[in-house]
């Protein structure tokens, strides 16, 4: 059964910047590198996109001379990724480019690509997710949020005093946002964008969507977070401390849930099964109302445990004939999505097939991809296994193939 590829997401953080506004506070040390809490604003950012499924590709744009200490490390979705690092050019504009042009000389075709500030450490997965959705559907977004004070336009100098600020008039704030990263925008349209600029002879042009505007598409806005500001005074740093420190005071001990699924099919005759949403060709097959993947259904019990809503039966009746012959990860990516509507994240799931046949070794990482795939978890946070039951009992006398599911969920309100 062929299975759509979940798009190719990159990310650059830019700070390849001295951040020289801040250096009261940093004592010269470029801002992205200076420790908050014990960890810089760079790797506090690089966090923050190592933990959203979908980045495939962490870039970091730095200085030339940075020492190989200060540079952020992470392990990406167990997917045997790390963080890439270029050096930045002379403006931002001329750093992105760099970024872009090293993803390009890798072998991944690449979707989207987010450009984002390293200075900006407080951005949320929602922002994230919210961006890269938008920039798949309409070719590019950014994060914004819309002005709330108000807007005052104003020149120096007066007719009595030439070093008086004046007001000359105001500005009307319906439909003004104020822009934020990450910004996202389909690979190849940004990457020819950004040449074309340069051949243009655009060289310091600090914001990637006024490019992508004028040389490839139009540009949608996704809601940001006003906790996502770039860190650019010093007194940002006592902000930023006391954000750090409200976060980690206002973690309560979480209310986590486990959910036990269980499934049971019978052979009959066919040439292959359905498990955990892989083909695996067989001397025979399973026998049910549906594809009678007897992994995904274990899951798909185990999720709806922890939620206590009842089990697959009671949501998918083998009763109805509209399930007759359903794929199976149907079931699970409802049981998915129910848990997302209650408020709950699925941290974990745990599913161990009992057969004696067919084998399941050489399918075990093909079946956590597709996992992966319909739950939207990083593969390091599924776990399949298999074993025997020693030739005991209904699978021992391969009638048939027995599932055990565990699913961990945290719920984010009680």
């Amino acid at each position: 059964m062929a299975h759509e590829q979940p798009p190719q997401v990159a990310v650059l953080i830019v700070g390849a910047g001295k951040g020289s506004r801040a250096s009261d506070e940093t004592g010269g040390v470029p801002k992205q590198f200076y420790p908050i809490d014990g960890k810089t604003l760079f790797q506090r950012t690089v966090d923050a996109f190592a933990s959203v499924p979908q980045i495939g590709q962490i870039v970091c744009v730095i200085p030339e001379d940075t020492d190989p200490a200060l540079i952020p490390t992470c392990r990406l979705n167990d997917n045997g990724g790390s963080v890439l690092t270029v050096n930045g050019g002379t403006s931002r504009q001329l750093s992105v480019l760099s970024g872009l042009e090293l993803l390009d000389g890798m072998p991944c075709n690449w979707d989207i690509v987010l450009v984002h500030d390293a200075a900006r450490p407080f951005v949320s997965a929602d922002t994230i997710q919210a961006v890269i959705a938008n920039a798949l559907t309409h070719g590019g977004c950014i994060a914004a949020v819309p002005v709330v004070d108000s807007l005052k336009q104003a020149e120096s100098g007066t007719s009595w005093d030439e070093n008086v600020t004046c007001v000359c008039g105001s500005i009307r704030r319906d439909g003004i946002y104020q822009a934020q990263t990450p910004q996202g925008f389909r690979f190849g349209k940004l990457l020819s964008a950004h040449k074309q600029a340069l051949a243009e002879g655009h060289r310091d042009c600090s914001d990637d969507s006024v490019i992508y505007e004028n040389y490839a598409g139009p540009v949608v806005i996704a809601e940001g977070d006003r906790n996502n500001w770039k860190i650019t005074e010093p007194d940002d740093f006592a902000t930023a401390r006391r954000l750090i420190r409200a976060r980690r005071e206002a973690v309560l001990v979480p209310d986590i849930r486990v959910g036990h699924g269980y499934d049971v099919h019978a052979f009959e005759p066919g040439s292959d099964v359905m498990l955990c949403g892989l083909t695996v060709p067989h001397d025979r097959s399973l026998k049910g109302h549906s594809d009678a993947d007897v992994g995904l259904h274990a899951l798909t019990d185990a999720v709806l445990g922890a939620l206590a809503e009842g089990d697959i039966g009671s949501h998918f009746p083998p009763s109805d004939p509209q399930w007759k012959a359903a794929a199976s990860d149907r079931f699970l990516a409802f049981a998915v999505s129910l848990a997302g509507k209650r408020g709950a994240t699925i941290t974990h799931l745990d599913v161990t097939l009992v057969c004696e046949a067919p084998k399941i070794g050489p399918y075990r990482e093909p079946m956590r991809d597709r996992i992966a795939q319909i739950t939207g978890l990083s593969r390091d946070r599924i776990s399949v296994k298999a074993t025997t039951s020693e030739r005991l009992g209904f699978t021992g006398r391969k009638e048939g193939i027995s599932a055990f599911a565990t699913a961990t969920l945290v719920f984010q309100d009680t």
